[in-house]
């Protein structure tokens, strides 16, 4: 189960990393336009993303930064925005190396965010949640990317199966 969930967060970086690039190509005024999606823009979605890890991770490690919003901005710009997610990202890969076989199948408890409720579950389906919704949103910022008559990249995680990195995963 472990090697699994490497491999999850190995896809994570690599994935935030081509949609970064992608991103870079971006106007200020593109990187911040709303375009209709569910944080408005790619500037809030990529926002999100990173604060959604650290409330998970805060919750996942009782460490770290833990926004209080879903929506909050932590960089309006994509070059702190970028150090930021590259450093998480490293947190996650780091965080997840250090546990034991065991640790997958213990429980946590946490307060929710959005109506601070008290829940309790296993570690394994809830780190499948955590990568489940990084993908899902970088879904939407693919689309933005589209919407803003930019060329997507290819996320599929066959493609970072096939990279130097992820051949160990395949």
């Amino acid at each position: 189960m472990k090697r699994h969930f490497q491999m999850l967060a190995a896809y994570n970086r690599w994935a935030n990393g081509q949609l970064y690039d992608a991103a870079a190509n971006l106007t200020d005024e593109e990187f911040g336009r709303d375009v209709g999606a569910f944080f408005t823009s790619m500037m809030g979605t990529l926002n999100h993303v990173l604060v959604a890890d650290r409330i998970w991770l805060k919750r996942f490690t009782a460490d770290g930064e833990a926004p209080r919003a879903l929506d909050a901005i932590v960089h309006p710009n994509l070059g702190p925005l970028r150090l930021a997610r590259e450093a998480e990202d490293e947190r996650i890969c780091g965080w997840i190396e250090a546990l034991d076989d065991a640790a997958f199948t213990g429980r946590f408890t946490y307060i929710t965010v959005t109506d601070m409720r008290r829940v309790s579950q296993r570690l394994a389906p809830a780190l499948t949640h955590f990568f489940n919704h990084q993908t899902h949103h970088r879904g939407q910022a693919h689309t933005i990317l589209s919407l803003l008559g930019k060329a997507p990249p290819s996320l599929d995680m066959i493609y970072f199966q096939r990279t130097e990195e992820g051949r160990d995963f395949a």
